[in-house]
């Protein structure tokens, strides 16, 4: 493989930070920040403020359950721990009974679910500039994915925390630009693998090995 330009952790070999062995690379990243920006960023988790409110609620969560409950649980765990009430959902149409059982969770839990469908405002695509030869199945209403108006209408229904169920890979980008609430998220898409993008990674040197394709990549 060509050595990157600027290697970054990706390209560590030693993972110093995690295991401290004083011996770090050249490029490690640790080294390279300036005091004052680790400085900073430390104090946001003392300083008893929103960030140090998720950073010590998600330690307490990894500490106390590692290995023992489920995502779903954890998330409960965490919404618990931040003091959250009512959890907005951003959900895929495709993953709405995903959605709607998560939601029932929530209730059973002592939380108040708020859902908003990817498709809310149905508006079709060609009203937002998207070609109809871009259209899934052109020639027909497609509404378009509206992860800004799901972040509005959570925003205006005041959650404290938000899950991301299943949006498009860019569409979820924008619902967290938009989201007032911390975002996590829950079920990431992926059509091919039946949401388990990880096996992409694991079967990359076999059934996936198209993912190593450099010159098919560049064509995407």
């Amino acid at each position: 493989m060509t050595k990157p330009a600027e290697p970054t952790c990706s390209d560590c070999g030693q993972l110093d930070c995690h295991n401290p062995r004083h011996n770090r690379p050249d490029f490690c990243l640790t080294d390279a920040t300036p005091p004052d920006v680790l400085a900073d960023a430390l104090s946001r988790y003392r300083d008893g403020g929103p960030d140090a409110k998720l950073a010590h609620a998600a330690a307490e969560v990894e500490g106390t359950y590692y290995g023992k409950l489920t995502r779903v649980e954890e998330t409960l765990a965490f919404a618990r721990r931040i003091g959250a009430k009512r959890i907005g959902i951003a959900t895929c149409v495709g993953l709405i009974e995903e959605a709607r059982l998560f939601a029932t969770i929530l209730r059973r839990g002592g939380f108040a679910p708020q859902t908003v469908l990817c498709k809310v405002g149905s508006t079709d695509k060609c009203e937002i500039g998207v070609p109809d030869a871009q259209k899934i199945r052109p020639g027909t209403f497609e509404a378009c994915c509206n992860p800004i108006l799901q972040a509005v209408t959570l925003n205006a229904r005041k959650t404290d925390l938000n899950v991301i169920i299943g949006l498009c890979v860019g569409h979820d980008a924008l619902f967290c630009k938009h989201s007032e609430a911390p975002v996590t998220t829950l079920l990431t898409k992926d059509r091919v693998l039946g949401h388990n993008p990880v096996a992409a990674l694991y079967t990359a040197k076999s059934y996936s090995k198209r993912v190593m394709d450099a010159d098919r990549l560049k064509g995407l």
